[in-house]
């Protein structure tokens, strides 16, 4: 009888597994068309990315929605177009279950060995840009979508696809405007995570633009200027001293570190002869989920006045890009966290359990809309192994089948 029961129980499974390996080709030449066309933000043009989605998407009997932010908002952000999509699975009264990946991109830059947008498959590797953040997981959840439905089981509640065009900028005009105009409010989510860890927990972002103005001056005369990359130099001795302070605070989140700052991008200067009159910094501020961010801003903004307050015609600007929250687990995320973990850890053959990234995801806003939230996704144990965001990112095509398979048995769970 125990035999029995472990084989009724395990059948599911098999089907879904079965489904998707006879599929599996189906669903790399998927990612391949979605690789293909570019999506580098900025500039941020993305909506012909989404008509291509949709229309990939319609092949399969699944008609998404589309969304377009209006051209206004998405100027204003720094934006030329966004597209949001939703598809809709109902199967009856229940939970909704919804998946998020994004597609937008940061630009592939140099280095590449091999067309950053050419899809390329070499031993059982796929090169591409957003091959591993986050196409794949357009792939892996609409293959796990149609491998549970194909397994013609009675369901209950639904399953919802979100294909978003605003990670990279912070996910307000993906995800947030979603939210905001009341187009989803799921019961659980999952988002992409860039990994095959189950993550319940991510760092918060801080960024923020400095500048630092001086007075333009011949070079040699330069008592006639007032020497605005000197008062900048000031500035990053100060803010780099600082990650000095932050090695000391741990966070209690077990894949989580300690804060960090990072200084991304300095501008300044018109010309060799000349004194600088203006130098501007953008900087990022790695939050862990302990920390209060406006104290932190705070803090920040305290370190850059008090580095240049002796600065005789030195003048500082100071404009928050971003604020973006950690994500913290909520309660209700279990369902999630379990059936991801049992699944990944069957499927994988390692134990694979919740943990903390410290990267900051879009995933953070359904969270403050109090939706339980955890990312999993197709990807290597950790985000550096893909070479996501450098050149020749890529994605292992058996990470490619297993996270679709752990995410198909997961829906399964959630909605049998």
């Amino acid at each position: 009888m125990t035999t029995t029961a472990n084989n009724n129980t395990a059948a599911p499974y098999e089907a879904l597994d079965a489904w998707i390996d006879a599929h599996f080709d189906e669903e790399v030449r998927f990612l391949q068309e979605l690789v293909r066309v570019p999506t580098d933000t900025p500039p941020g043009n993305n909506a012909p990315h989404a008509e291509r989605a949709a229309d990939l998407l319609k092949a399969f009997g699944f008609e998404a929605e589309k969304h377009s932010v209006p051209a206004p908002t998405v100027k204003a952000a720094g934006l030329e177009t966004i597209t949001n999509l939703i598809v809709r699975r109902k199967y009856g009264a229940g939970r909704t279950v919804a998946m998020n990946a994004h597609g937008d991109v940061v630009p592939p830059g140099e280095g590449w060995t091999h067309d950053p947008y050419g899809g390329e498959v070499v031993d059982g590797q796929l090169f591409g840009r957003a091959s591993a953040v986050s196409k794949c997981d357009f792939a892996t959840f609409t293959f796990a979508t149609r491998a549970l439905e194909a397994l013609g089981a009675p369901l209950k509640g639904g399953v919802e696809l979100y294909f978003t065009y605003d990670e990279e900028f912070g996910g307000e005009l993906g995800p947030g405007w979603l939210l905001q105009q009341g187009l989803v409010k799921p019961d659980l989510l999952i988002a992409a995570g860039f990994s095959y860890q189950v993550v319940t927990a991510h760092n918060g972002c801080l960024q923020m633009e400095v500048t630092v103005n001086g007075k333009m001056g011949h070079a040699a005369v330069p008592e006639t200027g007032v020497d605005a990359l000197q008062a900048a130099t000031r500035i990053l001795v100060a803010l780099y001293d600082q990650n000095t302070q932050y090695k000391k605070v741990k966070s209690q989140v077990k894949g989580i570190n300690h804060p960090y700052l990072n200084v991304g991008l300095i501008e300044g200067g018109t010309n060799t002869n000349v004194v600088p009159g203006k130098v501007v910094l953008k900087l990022d501020r790695r939050m862990i989920p302990e920390e209060n961010p406006l104290d932190v801003e705070a803090t920040i903004r305290k370190v850059i006045q008090d580095a240049v307050a002796d600065c005789q015609g030195i003048t500082v600007e100071i404009k928050r890009m971003l604020l973006a929250n950690a994500l913290q687990p909520l309660e209700g995320n279990q369902p999630l966290v379990d059936a991801l973990s049992r699944h990944a850890t069957s499927v994988f053959g390692e134990e694979i359990g919740a943990a903390g990234t410290p990267l900051y995801t879009d995933a953070r806003l359904f969270g403050e809309a109090g939706v339980p939230a955890v990312l999993y996704g197709c990807g290597p144990r950790t985000v550096g192994e893909s070479n996501a965001k450098r050149a020749d990112e890529h994605i292992d095509l058996e990470d490619l089948r297993r996270a679709t398979k752990v995410v198909a048995r997961t829906l399964f769970d959630l909605l049998d």
